[in-house]
């Protein structure tokens, strides 16, 4: 199988992201527009066609060849540099002057290229340092690695929760059940962060372009998450924080996994130790299911801490059970008591419940994560701690994800090098019906 993985993974990721481009496509290149503040109205009807007219209006100011522009833009932009509170005004290139050309409105056209960019850049900027760490692995670095090990099982057992053995056990005794662990744990990761990354795109940016006509979508009309593009772009900058912080903790703390104590081969009383707890390693063992990800030797073993199964599968978790549903969909649903004023039934109790949507949400939130905590544990892969730090580098780069935005300026100077601009995203507002019967308008440019 590992020889049919070969072409197999790699061929799944690449459709995930050809069809991704595929499905997040522009009907209406340069302008990508979503409404601001989404709100059910009466008179579908008349909003879908003041709507289009104000569109219409819009297309007619602004010029139809962009190549004309380029001329007028101005050369150079302003970016605000921010860290710790300290601000700072950059000067970097204006690549709208490229915006007529190929490649820009190739991009236009597909805006989802773009994000299998950042995608590219993220991992293999992520993987290549941890392919050096695994090439510059010493003797020194194999001890270390293991006495961190040994010192994390000793303050799980402080703590009461050293229960990796116990649980490997349990799920050892029923074989179908194990393999299935083992393909979770080697083949779920990369494939199912790249679809949370498609399926988001998708939900807060293509499904509010309201110039488009898409299927089950009238043009006018919005039907993805109110919350829009930034959602999107914060949980992107989050996964790329997450990769940096927990590189420079393996870097600085290397963590022998659980799978790789029993193989220790080190004479003396932490060799014996190590050996003693008898984990085992079921993806890579006889009859294990490794995948490329998992089985190559520019792979650092001794990567285990933190978790980034776990910090990944959490933050997607999280983003989906919170995810603000479109406003069209009812958030909740009422049930009403029975056996209770029957003769006036609208004074009857009700109970509250969540829609089916949110409740959608909160499950596959819920299990997401759960499935693949069992997953590093039950495969000696990672210990219950590992887990634990990956949801505390979770957490960090969720709440200082921000601090990426400084590399824009860095992107500016690369893009005016290689003459390519940027999608930009465009925000018209729909606001209520004010007492003229008009509609009022805005865009907003990132």
């Amino acid at each position: 199988m590992g020889g049919i993985g070969a072409v197999t993974e790699p061929l799944v990721v690449i459709a995930l992201l050809v069809g991704g481009t595929w499905i997040n496509r522009d009907f209406n290149p340069g302008r990508r527009r979503r409404p601001r503040d989404i709100r059910r109205v009466s008179d579908n009807a008349r909003v879908h066609g003041e709507t289009a007219a104000l569109m219409e209006d819009d297309v007619e100011s602004r010029s139809a060849s962009p190549s004309l522009l380029g001329g007028q833009e101005p050369k150079w932009r302003t970016r605000t540099l921010e860290v710790w509170g300290m601000r700072k005004e950059a000067v970097t290139p204006n690549t709208r002057r490229f915006k007529g050309y190929f490649l820009s409105r190739l991009l236009e056209r597909f805006p989802f290229l773009v994000e299998c960019w950042y995608w590219a850049l993220i991992y293999w900027v992520y993987q290549l340092g941890r392919a050096a760490t695994a090439v510059w692995i010493v003797e020194g670095t194999i001890h270390a690695a293991r006495n961190h090990a040994l010192k994390v099982i000793a303050m799980e057992e402080r703590l009461r929760i050293f229960w990796e053995l116990d649980i490997q056990r349990f799920f050892m005794q029923d074989h179908f059940a194990m393999t299935w662990i083992n393909r979770t744990y080697s083949f779920i990761h990369i494939p199912g962060s790249i679809a949370f990354l498609v399926w988001l795109f998708y939900y807060t940016n293509t499904r509010n372009r309201i110039d488009d006509s898409q299927n089950c979508k009238n043009r006018g009309e919005a039907k993805g998450s109110p919350a829009g593009p930034r959602l999107y772009e914060s949980r992107r900058r989050t996964m790329a924080f997450c990769n940096l912080l927990a590189f420079i903790i393996f870097t600085v703390w290397p963590c022998m996994p659980p799978r790789l104590l029993t193989a220790d081969t080190s004479q003396g009383k932490s060799g014996q130790l190590a050996r003693s707890y008898g984990f085992v390693d079921t993806v890579h063992g006889p009859g294990g299911e490794g995948s490329i990800w998992t089985d190559n030797r520019f792979t650092n073993k001794f990567a285990a801490m933190p978790s980034l199964h776990f910090g990944y599968s959490l933050l997607t978790g999280l983003t989906i059970a919170a995810i603000p549903l479109n406003s069209a969909h009812p958030s909740t649903t009422q049930f009403v008591l029975p056996f209770f004023n029957q003769s006036h039934p609208k004074l009857a109790p009700k109970i509250t419940m969540p829609s089916w949507r949110r409740m959608t949400c909160l499950l596959v939130g819920f299990l997401y994560p759960t499935i693949i905590l069992v997953a590093i544990i039950a495969t000696a892969n990672h210990f219950i701690l590992d887990a634990v730090a990956g949801s505390i580098v979770c957490g960090v780069a969720w709440w200082g994800n921000d601090v990426l935005l400084n590399l824009l300026a860095l992107e500016d100077w690369f893009l005016w090098v290689v003459r390519i601009h940027k999608p930009e995203t465009e925000v018209i507002d729909v606001e209520e019906e004010d007492q003229r019967g008009t509609w009022t308008k805005g865009v907003l440019r990132n």
